[in-house]
């Protein structure tokens, strides 16, 4: 259910932003537009000059098996009021869905159903009388995060004022993106190219031809982050000192770099250019949530107080007793479910004897040592499943042993996908202990040390096969969270858009 969302919520990324969240932007077509909850902008080139439009929208999403539909309409007016014109387009999307479970990733295809555009400013009227579009994403499903990349090409063609020229705009360009639990960034950069030729009116009343081409870059990014920020209780005799709230933030960035003709007095100016940069941004009014007050009485004064109360928070523990036992060890039952709750993953919260629908038989666990009637087992299945956790033998998971910091990392790093991100086999860490760094969990703790997940201790050691204690684990999965919530949104927001 979780993919299928997500498909949906990707897919039509750029076309609209979060279908499946309706508080959601939501940013149509490729023109660089963005909104918040009450107004959509984007600037328009097509007459030659760069012309802000404000206004409203709306969308309407059809999802059925492997195909979804995507209309929306707009209509807007320029900002500037002494500007006469206005700008009404109605497209409908067409998604087809390529689901690839045995590789665990999904091709999408999105091509244009039909259209309707017209835009009017001062005496001329373009009219859309041809829209080629094309775009293909994959998507490769990970267990933390699905991470996205997807291509783009089109075509526009409009007439001026029926038969007084034509406008052709080539686009091209791609976007790349992920979307976990604690956030999400589309970043996508297309390139037009606008081809005009008309005939204009000079003021001896004659009739002369005008050709021109200009480029528009247009930068555009769509981030969701959910944070947490601890506020303190104002009231002195209360019986919790103060708690987390989950912040949810959403915002949109919009940068167009274009490359005109310089127009004077209705004409083209051969020598000159009309060079510039715009900018647009809005945000979402941000979603407040209070969080379950930790009430531990051995953790208070420990260094890793604020990582245990902060998963705590957050369901990720759900210790029921008014004891943590914060330097007791982790064990690998305990850390499965934290890291499944960490990350997220739906599983089957369903109490009741589970039983096959095929062949009405009771389930077999996929263990020895572990009961499927036990509230556990539905998180250790879903690791395993995932291929985030494997087993200590064949048939044993070792719900009770004792979790090492290599056992740790290689979870982690599995659950984000990354395992694949090291360098050829025959490298080395930059750690001293690199050597006794098993063979399964290298590859995990080279990228662990690259995303800044983990360091080394005063030594440079990164002592593989030490026992993690509860508080060392909580502030691992700490730093995992941080990295789902602010590295990935750092990465694919400012250093493409900021930095290119």
């Amino acid at each position: 259910m979780r993919t299928k969302k997500f498909l949906a919520f990707v897919l039509v990324f750029s076309l609209i932003w979060g279908i499946n969240y309706p508080a959601w932007a939501a940013m149509p077509d490729i023109t660089g537009g963005i909104n918040n909850e009450y107004e959509y902008e984007e600037i328009v080139f097509i007459s030659g000059e760069p012309i802000k439009f404000i206004g409203k929208f709306s969308v309407r999403t059809k999802e059925k098996d492997d195909e979804a539909t995507v209309r929306y309409k707009l209509d807007l007016r320029p900002e500037d009021s002494s500007i006469k014109g206005k700008l009404s387009r109605q497209v409908t999307y067409e998604i087809s869905y390529d689901r690839r479970t045995d590789k665990g990733q999904t091709i999408a295809t999105i091509e244009v159903a039909s259209f309707k555009e017209s835009i009017d400013l001062g005496k001329d009227k373009y009219k859309l009388e041809d829209y080629q579009f094309s775009a293909s994403d994959v998507i490769d499903n990970r267990p933390a995060s699905d991470f996205y990349s997807g291509t783009i090409t089109a075509r526009k063609y409009y007439t001026i004022n029926k038969d007084e020229g034509t406008v052709i705009v080539e686009i091209n360009g791609g976007r790349v993106g992920y979307s976990n639990f604690w956030g999400s960034t589309l970043t996508q950069i297309v390139e037009q190219v606008i081809s005009v030729n008309r005939q204009i009116t000079t003021e001896d009343e004659e009739t002369e031809n005008v050709s021109w081409k200009g480029t528009v870059k247009i930068d555009i990014s769509d981030s969701m982050r959910k944070s947490l920020k601890y506020e303190e209780n104002k009231a002195d005799f209360a019986s919790f000192s103060g708690g987390h709230m989950r912040i949810t933030n959403q915002e949109m960035y919009s940068r167009y770099e274009y490359d005109l003709p310089y127009v004077r007095d209705g004409k083209i100016d051969d020598g000159r250019r009309n060079r510039g940069e715009v900018e647009l941004s809005k945000s979402m009014v941000p979603k407040i949530e209070r969080l379950i007050v930790p009430k531990f009485y051995d953790t208070r004064g420990h260094w890793a107080q604020e990582s245990i109360e902060k998963l705590y928070s957050l369901d990720v523990f759900t210790d029921d007793s008014s004891f943590f036992v914060p330097d007791a060890p982790m064990t690998r039952v305990e850390f499965a479910r934290a890291v499944i709750k960490a990350c997220d993953i739906r599983v089957d919260s369903e109490k009741k004897k589970r039983v096959s629908v095929r062949n009405k038989q009771p389930e077999v666990s996929l263990f020895e040592d572990m009961d499927v009637e036990s509230d556990d087992y539905k998180y250790v299945k879903s690791a395993f499943e995932k291929g985030i956790m494997s087993g200590v033998a064949p048939d044993l998971f070792g719900p009770k042993d004792k979790l090492t910091r290599a056992q740790a990392v290689t979870i982690l790093i599995r659950a984000l996908g990354f395992e694949h991100k090291a360098p050829t086999p025959g490298f080395f860490t930059s750690f001293v202990d690199d050597e006794k760094i098993p063979d399964w969990a290298k590859d995990s703790v080279y990228v662990a040390r690259e995303i800044n997940l983990i360091s080394g201790d005063t030594g440079g050691r990164f002592n593989p096969d030490k026992v993690m204690t509860r508080a060392e684990a909580a502030a691992m999965l700490v730093k995992f969270l941080e990295f789902m919530e602010k590295d990935l949104q750092k990465n694919y927001r400012e250093e493409i858009i900021l930095y290119r």
